[in-house]
């Protein structure tokens, strides 16, 4: 694990594997990593949003569980993010296929099951007002 995240911040170690590829190729990782770090920067701005501006909803604490979840959620996305574009560099300095992920559908379930959540939430605390 420690050489993983060594990986991360050791582009010397990274360089020294395999060969040069296509400037192209390194540079549509880059755009891919940068477009999942914006996704996990909105999670959390989305919970910031979620602890300071949704009114106390039907059920206890659930502004924060919110709030919580989705901070968790973008730091996660962060964090695997960083993760996917040095296995993906790697793989393609190797010119090894690039590696499989199931991140994607698991974060897309997790965002519509709880999207749902809070549907049902509201619709609770509509029937109830």
């Amino acid at each position: 694990m420690w050489q993983m995240i060594r990986n991360w911040f050791d582009p010397q170690e990274l360089r020294s594997v395999g060969t040069t590829p296509d400037y192209r190729f390194s540079l549509a990782n880059e755009r891919t990593f940068l477009a999942w770090l914006r996704t996990g920067l909105a999670l959390i701005a989305g919970g910031l949003a979620a602890a300071q501006f949704l009114p106390t909803l039907s059920l206890v604490h659930l502004r924060e569980a919110i709030a919580v979840a989705l901070l968790l959620l973008g730091g996660v996305v962060a964090i695997r993010a960083v993760d996917h574009w040095a296995r993906t560099e790697r793989a393609i300095r190797l010119g090894e296929e690039l590696p499989a992920s199931r991140f994607p559908a698991v974060l897309a379930l997790t965002v519509g099951l709880g999207a749902l959540s809070l549907v049902v939430a509201v619709l609770a605390g509509a029937i109830r007002g």
